[in-house]
């Protein structure tokens, strides 16, 4: 019988005790046994990251999750610097680079504005999918199977009561991936 999959659930934010939402959505799947969570600003609070540990803690699950507010449409620096240094030639991608072949990449992303803002009409012109095109090819250029984002809009309004539901339903997210043969869900917007 196979080991049970694991997720390594990447965590970037720079003001995490001041973000309602992303503080529901750790506590919510804190709890979960099978995910490790990796608090890149906890653990990094210099930008000195240590690539060779980074990515035995990568080769060690089976399940990617990038979680993380929406910046500049994009990611933290520490995440950016992250990804820069992490997936090298050659582990990540590459002639040799399988390390990653095969594994899960999931975005979890909150965003300030809400989910109207990210559409053609709307003042950001583009959709959260077509913003996310770059962490999509860098995925696909690691091998690995992207999964539909979960994004979270209009996180900067949230009352409790909805940061815990959308926690709830980000937990219900994650134990759909560590199911066997699971169908990959659609992109999850969730409007605050």
């Amino acid at each position: 019988m196979a080991d049970p999959a694991k997720i390594l659930l990447i965590f970037a934010h720079p003001a995490y005790q001041r973000s309602r939402t992303n503080r529901a959505m750790i506590e919510a799947v804190r709890a979960l046994a099978q995910v490790r969570l990796h608090d890149l600003y906890e653990e990094y609070p210099h930008f000195h990251i240590d690539v060779q540990r980074e990515q035995k803690l990568l080769r060690e699950h089976d399940i990617i999750v990038f979680q993380h507010p929406f910046y500049w449409y994009s990611c933290p620096a520490l995440l950016k610097e992250w990804l820069d240094l992490v997936l090298e030639y050659n582990f990540a991608y590459g002639d040799e680079g399988t390390e990653l072949k095969g594994k899960k990449w999931l975005s979890a992303i909150t965003t300030g504005g809400p989910a109207e803002a990210y559409s053609a009409q709307g003042y950001n012109h583009f959709t959260m999918e077509q913003l996310l095109v770059p962490f999509e090819q860098t995925a696909r250029l690691c091998n690995m199977a992207w999964e539909p984002p979960f994004i979270v809009h209009g996180s900067l309004r949230l009352t409790r009561d909805t940061a815990r539901d959308i926690g709830a339903t980000y937990l219900a997210r994650l134990q759909n991936l560590l199911t066997p043969d699971s169908q990959p869900n659609s992109a999850a917007h969730v409007a605050g």
